[in-house]
């Protein structure tokens, strides 16, 4: 799979955007099991960080940038620039976790 530059800015230093061939977006929702939340409050009594959760949103996010690198290469994209990452949780109690991102996918 050809890697693309994916970038937060909205240039590339010394690379001129030569076309802008619309917006890309990736999506992820993963539910955390009830394991991972039973220590993830012991840690909250305890203090510490929570490594299974750390864990979690790393794999969503990384997950999401993909979904979106992969729709930016289906438009024949060199890079994606101005991307955004978003983070929020959904369900019932809060039991579900949705990373989204987006961004602008570009010839260079």
């Amino acid at each position: 799979m050809t890697k693309l530059i994916i970038t937060t800015t909205p240039t590339i230093e010394g690379s001129p955007v030569s076309q802008y061939l619309g917006i890309v977006s990736g999506e992820t929702i993963i539910g955390a099991n009830i394991i991972k939340d039973f220590f993830a409050g012991i840690r909250d009594i305890i203090g510490g960080r929570t490594g299974s959760y750390e864990k979690v949103l790393r794999e969503a996010k990384e997950s999401s940038l993909k979904e979106m690198e992969e729709m930016a290469i289906a438009l024949g994209a060199d890079a994606i620039v101005g991307v955004d990452l978003d983070y929020e949780t959904m369900g019932p109690s809060g039991g579900m976790l949705m990373v989204t991102s987006s961004g602008t996918a570009v010839k260079l």
